[in-house]
């Protein structure tokens, strides 16, 4: 496998990623940047887009989707409740959603996807190997923010209580849509807002 991040423009510069198999299969997470920045790596590679995983629908997530998905016949996977096609949430289609616990394989790339939703209701978090994806549901020492539209304070707790019970080794790099990278264990032991909902606390901001 090869991996590469690929911030988008600022001033929110989300983290999208870009994994090619080793068989040439490209996988893009949050397909934020111009499409551009994915294609130009992809040809270098020799690779083919072949799947598209958005771990929640907002508009700073998904900026390219619909043409990447376009252009290289890819399957865009995105939770319908994410798809409402306005402003905040601008596709309108996937080719599928997402099955808790479920995963997706692209060659020898696995992934473990759970169900989060707090940031968003369609939200989740995404597992390969020793990489969890996490969207906005997780940051280095935060999490997404819940007063959007579609947001929720009590959902996010539970998603945080979750998660924080997956079988997740420690070691796992937490790779968020925004800020820094961290690890699951460094979460577990600092960040406030899971410490908060494993305590049991709703009120959490």
């Amino acid at each position: 496998m090869q991996a590469f991040h690929i911030p988008a423009a600022p001033p929110l510069y989300t983290n999208t990623f870009l994994l090619i198999s080793d068989a040439g299969n490209g996988v893009i997470i949050d397909p934020a940047a111009d499409a551009e920045s994915y294609n130009r790596i992809l040809k270098e590679k020799g690779a083919t887009l072949t799947t598209i995983l958005c771990t929640h629908g907002h508009y700073d997530h998904v900026g390219s989707a619909e043409a990447l998905r376009t252009q290289w016949n890819a399957a865009l996977y995105c939770e319908p409740e994410d798809l409402a096609g306005d402003r905040m949430y601008p596709l309108t289609a996937a080719d599928g959603g997402y099955t808790e616990g479920g995963t997706i394989a692209v060659d020898e790339l696995t992934f473990r996807v759970w169900h989060t939703p707090g940031h968003t209701r369609g939200s989740v978090v995404l597992l390969c190997g020793e990489h969890l994806f996490c969207g906005d549901t997780l940051f280095a020492g935060s999490i997404g923010r819940t007063d959007l539209e579609g947001g929720s304070m009590a959902q996010m707790t539970e998603s945080l209580r979750k998660l924080a019970q997956l079988p997740i080794p420690r070691e796992t790099q937490v790779l968020p849509g925004h800020g820094e990278f961290s690890t699951f264990g460094a979460e577990l032991d600092n960040n406030y807002y899971i410490r908060s909902a494993l305590r049991g606390g709703t009120d959490i901001f």
